[in-house]
């Protein structure tokens, strides 16, 4: 309880409330000041409950207390007797009542804002069932329960972009950097427009550019045309490739098979088929709805916490618990009695969850042979793409089977001719290392003369100079062959470029014309604009002064409104003041005694004289409490000298007794005498 007391007084000292309480000064607040306390906390979650209780009634006050309680989802502890004290410590401002609330409300403000919020939109006005009859109610309720579904779409998209990472800096950012790059491409256009206005003929040329771009356009929504035509075009061709091979398996039933068989056949689709119509398919289907319906219903309730669903688990668990019981007590009961009949239904059960089994494997076989089948045209389209041949079936496949074998045994006698192509490689392999290392023995014998003769590096420098006259002789190969494709690609580059130019003569006087053309229309189009932004100013400082002139007469309206409002609500307050003035008048002035009785008048009258006898009664009071008070006194002192008197003989006694435990005191003539 104090570390709840500490959580309730940290948090009222925080933002917003900003209480500055120690537990001393919380402790002491009176049930008035808890309640207060109570409010201001639930008019921070919900601002509608941002009064002050002490304008209501007590009633009142729990009564709105205890409804915003429940859209919260706050669940007192204990029972229904506990409930109903829980609401009587409402009213009345129990600490243990509303310390255990504020508590709750304090752990989750954020969360309770959140779901009070979603109350005002999602608490749905129950409508009698009478009044739905009639169609405008029917449609209007209608109309409000759509309303209550956009805005929980809306509630939802709006969370989600919450929680996207989107924030409204980054968003400032982006549109600053499109504004940019607004402007920079305005710049450029305008850069583009300043070159194009030198060409000639330049009008022509930007609509044969724009009818280029509208070509290009209609090109590629008729390129996705014709994808869209060719992707129906295959499926309509693997849906006709499927009827085939339906229609040839039909065909191949027909032969085989006789009449009997077919209907035999025919009678176990129909059976089936009217087992999954009638029985199952409703069944799955009355169960979908019910648990749609659930699911709605959980949708439109307000959020929950993870202690209200450990609350529900519990109470689901203690359900199931009380389920159990009852089921065991009633087979209990009735066990020998419907001993015969619960052997049948038992056995009818295991039939009828067998037969559901069945009916579930029968269709997923179905379903699997119908996927198998798609797969296998699947595959026999990609092999007739392939390899343009259909695939085998019966002695094709069987003589295609017999060829693999044939080139199977082909291949095992080529691995074998590998292997030993392979052992011969680690010879020859070998060979060459032994070679190597012969080559290396002579060059060192070789290098051993040259120094023992004077001309060491002779053989080195022999080598050395065929490679260098083998690499000469390639490389003048090499240049001769450059030299010759050069001078080929010069010849064409002049060739073109003397074609492009005679292709391009025309076009460049188009283009000077263009440019005049457009130079005009720019000098037109600048003087057009100076126009249009000149009216435009004009008529915006029109529409300033009208709407500031619309602006103050509208505020002058609303003033004269509130005005008008203020005097009704003194004209009406002055009429009940002198109708109740006339009233007290009138009753005052009546003969009979029973109206003057009600005047106001009358009655303080009557409440002025009860006082005044009152006062009179406490003031004599007051006289004889005063004039008793100096014997009354005495007597107390009286009374307390004679308690202490009694105290003395009650200690003399006590002692007494002390002593003749000791010995014995004997009183003779006036003296005292111990004898021990």
């Amino acid at each position: 309880m104090s570390d709840q007391i500490q959580f309730i007084v940290e948090k009222l000292n925080q933002e917003p409330f900003r209480k500055n309480y120690n537990l001393i000064t919380f402790d002491s607040l009176e049930s008035m000041q808890l309640l207060q306390l109570l409010n201001d906390v639930l008019g921070e979650i919900d601002p509608k409950h941002a009064v002050d209780i002490r304008e209501e009634l007590p009633e009142q006050t729990a009564k709105r207390m205890l409804g915003l309680l429940g859209i919260l989802k706050y669940k007192p502890p204990g029972s229904i007797s506990d409930l109903s004290a829980f609401r009587q410590g409402l009213v009345t401002g129990s600490k243990p009542v509303i310390h255990p609330v504020l508590h709750w409300l304090l752990q989750r403000t954020n969360e309770l804002k959140k779901r009070a919020y979603l109350a005002r939109f999602l608490v749905k006005l129950e409508v009698p069932a009478e009044f739905l009859q009639d169609d405008t109610v029917a449609d209007i309720n209608k109309q409000y329960e759509e309303l209550m579904e956009a805005f929980k779409n809306l509630h939802k998209e709006c969370e989600q972009l919450k929680t996207s990472g989107l924030s409204a800096a980054e968003i400032r950012r982006d549109i600053s950097a499109m504004e940019e790059e607004k402007d920079q491409l305005i710049k450029r256009v305008e850069r583009l427009k300043k070159r194009v206005e030198t060409v000639q003929n330049h009008q022509r040329m930007l609509e044969i550019a724009r009818q280029l771009r509208l070509e290009k356009e209609r090109e590629e929504s008729l390129a996705q045309q014709k994808q869209e035509q060719k992707n129906q075009l295959f499926h309509a061709e693997q849906r006709l490739q499927r009827a085939q091979l339906q229609l040839k398996e039909m065909h191949h039933a027909v032969v085989d098979s006789k009449p009997e068989s077919l209907m035999k056949k025919l009678e176990e689709e129909i059976n089936f088929n009217s087992y999954l119509v009638t029985e199952k398919i409703p069944r799955e289907l009355e169960s979908k709805k019910n648990s749609t319906y659930f699911l709605q219903k959980v949708v439109a309730e307000p959020a929950m916490s993870q202690s209200d669903l450990n609350v529900l688990e519990i109470k689901i668990n203690e359900v199931n618990a009380q389920m159990n019981q009852l089921i065991e007590k009633r087979m209990m009961k009735y066990e020998p009695m419907d001993s015969k009949f619960s052997m049948y239904r038992q056995q009818a059960s295991i039939i009828s969850r067998k037969k559901e089994a069945k009916a579930e494997e029968l269709q997923a076989a179905k379903e699997e042979m119908s996927s198998t089948e798609r797969q296998m045209l699947q595959k026999t389209n990609q092999a007739h793409e392939l390899e343009g041949s259909e695939v085998l079936k019966g002695d094709e496949f069987k003589h295609y089977v017999n060829k693999l074998r044939s080139k199977n045994t082909f291949y095992k006698k080529k691995r074998l001719e590998i292997a030993e192509i392979t052992a011969e490689y680690g010879v020859l392999q070998r060979t060459e290392e032994l070679l190597k290392q012969r080559h290396e023995a002579i060059q060192q014998q070789l290098q051993a003369i040259e120094d023992k003769k004077g001309i060491s590096g002779y053989s080195y420098t022999q080598e050395e100079l065929e490679r260098v006259s083998a690499v000469k002789s390639e490389m003048d190969e090499m240049k001769g062959r450059t030299l010759d494709n050069m001078s080929e690609m010069v010849k064409k580059l002049n060739t073109m470029v003397a074609e492009k130019k005679a292709s391009l003569a025309p076009v460049i006087k188009e283009l000077r014309q263009l440019r005049q053309k457009c130079q005009e229309l720019t000098q037109e189009c600048d003087e057009k604009k100076i126009q249009y932004d000149s009216c435009a100013a004009g008529l915006e400082s029109n529409r300033s002064t009208l709407e500031q002139e619309v602006k103050g007469l509208l505020e002058e309206c609303v003033q004269e409104e509130s005005n008008y409002r203020y005097i009704n609500c003194m004209k009406t307050n002055l009429e009940i003041q002198l109708q109740r003035a006339k009233e007290e008048v009138k009753a005052y002035v009546s003969p009979d005694p029973q109206e003057r009785r009600k005047a106001i008048r009358e009655q303080y009258t009557r409440m002025i004289l009860e006082q005044e006898n009152l006062g009179k009664k406490l003031r004599e009071k007051q006289k004889v409490v005063r004039e008793s008070h100096g014997p009354n006194m005495k007597q107390i002192k009286m009374w307390q000298d004679f308690e202490r008197l009694m105290e003395c003989k009650r200690e003399c006694f006590l002692k007494q007794q002390n002593q003749t435990a000791i010995g014995q005191v004997i009183q003779e003539g006036g003296k005292d005498r111990l004898v021990l």
